[in-house]
């Protein structure tokens, strides 16, 4: 383990030597900002205090909660307050701001789930809030949603506060071991969790009280939604990679307390409250964010807790090694892509009734990007080509999301207007007409939402296996120079072509790949719906792995880029596959730009691995 640098006032003052205890992490430093802190903490127990009343008052002018849920919400509002002023008066400042910086980062879309009450209390699926008992139409706000407002901008307000305490203890702590694998178990649950929130809540047989997933849901829940499931793994992923232990901790914890708040009272309503039912989304939730808060009691370091530094580190040694993340990242996207198959043959709607059912075009796509995960995924299993296969991975993954959005959009732009069959809910309800058929989703949507879960866990396995390949290359002064685990960098030649290829990748997703009369191409910059959340995913994907690229190993870079060129090329391939079902369809100009970036991105991939053998 290697030494880190000290503040000035010594090694008791603050960041430990390796082999004390952990605690040492979070003693207050003269570099701690400690007037900060408190005011930090002092706003979190505002908030929290906010957030309590909040939740005993009614939220909807005459409405009240589905079940008795006051005691429950307070103990999930106080508690990460109690866990905040714990670390301040024990003197834990890295646990501390770690705590409210996890907590600041989920509030804003806590923030824009409370405000769908105020946009249209009706659509919030709050049960835990409020529950509907008659039809209603904009109900008007009570005085509980306003202390729930207060509670959470007093959150992110702490949050301005602790960051500077945060920057403090990385700075003292120094560099970030590489070796604290059990940290990498940390994205794998933020992932799992961020896959939760986009699920229905809870199930629901009350007519007032629709269970919707997150993109079916009303559009101020559906944001709250969709940023608290980029948030987590970004929070966790940014815990992750802090070199104190202490706010690394605090970091897990916060996020995983937030998680919770969320999480358990949807579990609950789905257990005491008359035709609703426990759905697996909260469950993955709850069951992430424990997980995450029980991390931040197992050790970060590879010695901690006054540990000798001797022999095979415990604090390493005990998580799966290389092979088994491999097969777990070959296996994970090959069972995505099996899903991505059944997900394009299997039908995507089904008639309530005779009539005949639409087909999706998408689904030739989703075929598409099935085979392209699925090729390099069986090379994940060949020792030689591993390394070049898994980079590949990590980005054919996206081609699913890209797909896959097609699909559930054309699902549910068929189903929104469907019939309501009022023995479902128990209630009288009008009967539809007896000409308005409508459709329901099949078994095609239901291996679609499959596909994305896996590709979207197999992306994580990859990143992770790529971390563990470069522990395995610093520890292994013998790696085999072909294995892809080599120290050298790609030449900085690349970063020309890169860039070109990721302007062309912007302009490839942003305009139409084909042309034909009547048919509206999803867009970045207009016509934006459902189907646009795939675009925006792949490219994010896409522009992610050019920026890492340069500062990437010769084999990791061209695995990168070689995958980058197989997604435009995915992209340039929805001008076949899906432009050949509609009458008179001809090329636009996305695709002759998505094929100039595969194209580029190949060049610049031959330049990575010609430049190193130069300079090797």
């Amino acid at each position: 383990m290697t030494s880190r640098s000290r503040h000035p006032g010594g090694d008791s003052a603050g960041q430990a030597v390796p082999g004390t205890a952990s605690a040492e992490l979070l003693r207050s430093e003269p570099g701690s900002r400690p007037r900060a802190l408190l005011l930090s903490a002092g706003l979190v127990s505002a908030g929290a205090v906010a957030l309590a009343a909040g939740a005993l008052l009614p939220v909807i002018q005459g409405g009240s909660p589905g079940f008795t849920a006051g005691p429950l919400l307070v103990v999930l509002a106080l508690a990460p307050a109690v866990a905040v002023l714990y670390g301040l008066f024990t003197g834990r400042a890295g646990l501390t701001a770690g705590l409210v910086l996890g907590l600041t980062a989920l509030a804003p879309g806590r923030l824009l789930l409370d405000l769908q009450l105020l946009a249209d209390g009706s659509l919030a699926a709050r049960p835990e809030l409020f529950l509907a008992d008659r039809l209603l139409a904009l109900p008007p706000a009570g005085p509980g949603l306003w202390p729930l407002v207060a509670g959470h901008l007093l959150t992110l307000a702490a949050g301005a506060f602790a960051a500077g305490t945060a920057r403090d203890e990385a700075e003292l702590a120094g560099e970030l071991d590489g070796r604290r694998r059990w940290r990498l178990l940390g994205p794998v649950l933020g992932v799992a969790g961020g896959i939760g929130l986009l699920l229905a809540p809870f199930g629901s047989g009350n007519a007032y009280l629709l269970a919707k997933n997150a993109f079916e849901g009303p559009t101020v829940a559906m944001a709250g939604y969709l940023l608290l499931a980029a948030m987590l793994p970004l929070t966790v992923l940014v815990a992750v990679s802090s070199p104190s232990a202490a706010v690394g901790k605090g970091g897990f914890a916060g996020a995983g307390l937030a998680s919770l708040a969320v999480g358990i009272p949807a579990v609950v309503a789905g257990l005491a409250v008359d035709r609703l039912s426990v759905a697996p989304g909260s469950v993955v939730v709850t069951v992430a964010g424990l997980a995450l808060a029980g991390l931040a009691f197992t050790r970060f370091d590879v010695a901690e807790a006054g540990d000798a530094v001797t022999g095979d580190l415990a604090g390493e040694a005990r998580l799966p090694g290389l092979f088994w993340w491999r097969l777990a990242t070959g296996g994970l996207a090959l069972l995505a892509a099996a899903a991505a198959v059944a997900g394009a043959l299997a039908p995507v709607l089904k008639a309530n009734g005779p009539a005949p059912v639409p087909e999706t075009p998408a689904r030739w796509l989703l075929l598409g990007a099935a085979v392209v995960l699925a090729v390099p995924a069986l090379f994940v299993f060949v020792p030689r080509l591993s390394a070049f296969a898994r980079g590949v991975v990590a980005a054919t993954w996206a081609g699913v999301v890209l797909a896959g959005a097609g699909v559930l959009s054309a699902a549910l732009s068929v189903t929104e207007d469907k019939a309501v069959d009022p023995a479902l809910f128990g209630v009288d309800l009008p009967v539809p007409s007896p000409d308005k058929v409508g459709f329901s989703a099949g078994p095609g949507v239901t291996w679609t939402f499959v596909a994305l879960v896996l590709a979207a866990v197999a992306a994580l396995a990859a990143v992770v296996t790529g971390v563990v390949e470069r522990d395995v290359a610093d520890d292994a002064a013998d790696a085999p120079a072909d294995s892809g685990l080599d120290g050298s960098r790609a030449n900085g030649t690349v970063l020309t072509p890169v860039v070109a290829a990721a302007v062309l990748a912007i302009a490839a997703f942003g305009t139409p790949v084909f042309t034909a009369p009547g048919y509206t191409a999803p867009g970045l910059w207009s016509n934006f719906g459902a189907a646009s959340w795939g675009l925006l995913g792949a490219l994010a994907v896409l522009l992610g792995l050019y920026a890492l690229v340069v500062r990437s190993r010769p084999v990791a870079a061209a695995s990168a880029l070689a995958g980058a060129a197989l997604l435009l090329g995915l992209r340039a391939a929805e001008l076949p596959l899906v432009g050949s079902e509609y009458d008179g369809s001809s090329a636009g100009i996305g695709f002759w730009l998505a094929l100039g970036g595969a194209l580029v991105s190949l060049v610049a991939a031959g330049m990575a691995v010609a430049g190193a053998r130069r300079t090797g």
